[in-house]
């Protein structure tokens, strides 16, 4: 038979084959712009367009998790692992969770037996506009006993220029079988920023500038404040012809948080937080669990109070999330803002 004979006996079996069953999508698989990689060593990155904006690590070998690194619009890290000049300051891993004191515990620093860790995830959603990641948390003591659990939900949203969104929730109540936890009056805790060196005030050329349009650590701290904003420049590219942008975190307190706008604890040498229990303790039991919700802008530019409003507005009217045990099938929970719980979980 010839090779002619062969194409055109090929191309009537092709003919001859049954349509493609009722249902069945033969186009071309398209991924979500926004997504969660789980990866070895447990890690998470967050994507935009397949380029990472951050990475949650959760590995035990840590005496908690963090998320690192926090990429600016022109791809380096917006914040760095540790203090600049000080090993002792070691526990600052760019942006985590921690408090000095829990039932008179030491959460903050390191080598006191506290651990943090991520007990199992609940979901990772991907999607066009944005990508959810829902975990829970175990705070325990040197014992191994747990303290406090910790819901987390951690979305990154992207805008244009490459500027991007991490907004948190997270949701602490009593580990089972306790009635309350008592966190300590404390300055430090719930969630921390450490910024690149080159951010800082004192290791670089940042500026810290708060909401309400006070500038620097002396004028800033303690004060309350409805955003706090570290924006410095950031080196751009390598070899000779390695440069500088400018580019920075606007850290946003929401509306509905209990005891909003919030007291800050800042630092010039590249650290800032909202400091939750700067003035008084707070007890939760599990009737009244304490939910807070931050948010971080990953922003090109100094520092631009219009535009801080601007997002600022944005985050106050977005509602919170859920998380829930999920009816679909293959899925064990489901995460959805209030509200907009979907009608295959109805």
């Amino acid at each position: 038979m010839t090779r002619t004979s062969l194409l055109s006996l090929a191309y009537s079996i092709i003919l001859l084959l049954p349509p493609a069953a009722e249902g069945q999508d033969m186009t071309a698989y398209v991924p979500d712009r926004v997504e969660l990689i789980p990866l070895p060593d447990n890690q998470v990155s967050f994507q935009v367009d397949g380029l990472e904006a951050t990475r949650w690590h959760f590995d035990p070998k840590y005496p908690r998790p963090f998320f690192y690194p926090f990429n600016g619009p022109s791809g380096g890290t917006l914040t760095r692992m540790g203090h600049p000049g000080a090993q002792n300051h070691d526990h600052h891993r760019s942006i985590w969770f921690a408090h000095h004191k829990v039932n008179g515990l030491n959460f903050w620093a390191e080598g006191t037996g506290t651990a943090i860790r991520q007990k199992y995830w609940y979901r990772y959603r991907d999607g066009e506009k944005a990508a959810v990641m829902a975990s829970v948390l175990g705070w325990y003591d040197a014992e191994g006993k747990e303290i406090m659990e910790q819901d987390l939900v951690a979305a990154t949203i992207p805008l244009e220029n490459g500027e991007h969104l991490l907004e948190i929730q997270i949701t602490m109540r009593p580990a089972a079988g306790r009635e309350k936890v008592v966190l300590d009056q404390t300055n430090f805790g719930f969630l921390a920023v450490r910024v690149a060196k080159t951010l800082s005030h004192t290791f670089g050329g940042g500026q810290l500038t708060s909401s309400e349009g006070l500038v620097g650590e002396e004028a800033i701290f303690g004060k309350p404040a409805r955003w706090m904003d570290y924006s410095g420049p950031v080196p751009t590219g390598t070899g000779p012809g390695r440069g500088t942008t400018t580019e920075g975190i606007t850290y946003f307190d929401h509306p509905e948080n209990p005891r909003y706008p919030t007291a800050w604890h800042v630092r010039s040498d590249g650290w800032m937080g909202a400091a939750f229990c700067l003035a008084e303790a707070h007890t939760i039991t599990s009737d009244t669990p304490l939910t807070l919700r931050y948010l971080l802008h990953a922003h090109g530019g100094g520092y631009d109070p219009d535009r801080a409003a601007s997002v600022a507005d944005d985050f106050a009217q977005r509602r919170g999330f859920e998380i829930a045990k999920s009816k679909q099938p293959h899925r064990q929970f489901e995460v959805w803002r209030l509200g907009e719980k979907p009608a295959a979980e109805e």
